[in-house]
């Protein structure tokens, strides 16, 4: 293996650890001194060190739950799935649980503020850790893993629909043990952290395509070429209704640039049809490049 892919893998499990490091800071700072229960074993986590606290002589931290059930998940899968697949999630779930223990036995942090406040900063600051664990293609375990696990004996039902029904047995937990005002605050965390998560994973790079249909298609390209330095691809299409052959422009701007676009083929052809539609990240020349999504 050459030492360009030994950095790439250390860059890697570098971005895991720094995502389940975020990720251990939400829990602790947010979650855990309101009692927000978002599912997974980290939500499991809080229940049973609520339960120990006020039932147990001793304490259960959420760092040693989150051990106890993905150590043997992780046999079983290592079984079933192989060494590669999972890799990547011991290290993740490892890491989030080292962060844990250091956070919760040796910083002393009482971080309590509104529920509202805490279930959208929570939300943010955990949705940005799965999101950075994500982008190298490996989980933090849990209810991840007992739902890849299910899906090899129940093969019909899908791992997400089984993935959701874990986490929100998890929080229909939470919901019995912390009562129904805390559980409306914990699915606005939840909401919150999938938004930030996919932020991550799909960038912030926001752009607009624009399919343009015209008489006078080579006109409009090439003045968006010239005018606007973007490149056009042209499309075969054909009309459903009168069977004549078009030319469709395809055309990705970004946001500041639809209203010049607009201007452009108005310019040529006023009857022009466009559609104009959002587009969640472009790589490629003249925006974001790939080496930079890794």
């Amino acid at each position: 293996m050459s030492t360009k892919n030994h950095k790439q893998i250390a860059l890697q499990y570098l971005q895991i650890a720094l995502g389940t490091t975020v990720l251990a800071l939400g829990v602790y700072l947010f979650f855990m001194p309101h009692n927000l229960v978002v599912g997974g074993v980290s939500g499991l986590g809080i229940i049973i060190l609520y339960y120990s606290e006020t039932h147990l002589p001793f304490i259960i931290p959420v760092w040693l739950t989150n051990l106890a059930i993905n150590i043997p998940l992780a046999v079983i899968a290592l079984l079933v799935m192989g060494k590669k697949f999972l890799a990547k999630t011991i290290f993740a779930f490892s890491t989030f649980s080292f962060a844990l223990f250091l956070l919760e036995e040796y910083i002393n942090i009482a971080l309590e503020i509104d529920f509202f406040l805490a279930a959208i900063i929570g939300g943010a600051i955990c949705g940005v850790g799965v999101g950075l664990v994500y982008r190298q293609l490996a989980t933090t375990g849990g209810s991840v893993l007992i739902a890849a696990l299910l899906h090899k004996v129940l093969k019909h039902i899908p791992t997400s629909r089984i993935l959701m029904a874990l986490d929100w047995s998890v929080i229909l937990l939470g919901f019995f043990v912390f009562g129904p005002e805390r559980t409306m605050y914990a699915i606005i965390a939840i909401f919150v952290s999938t938004k930030a998560m996919e932020y991550v994973l799909e960038g912030l790079h926001f752009a607009k395509a624009a399919f343009i249909i015209s008489e006078d298609s080579h006109k409009i390209a090439s003045a968006i070429t010239e005018q606007m330095d973007r490149g056009v691809t042209s499309l075969d299409g054909r009309g459903a209704y009168t069977g004549h052959e078009k030319n469709v422009l395809l055309c990705v701007v970004s946001k500041r640039e639809i209203a010049r676009l607009k201007e452009v083929v108005s310019n040529i052809d006023k009857k022009a049809f466009v559609i104009v539609a959002d587009v969640r990240e472009v790589l490629g020349e003249g925006f974001k490049d790939f080496d930079a999504k890794l």
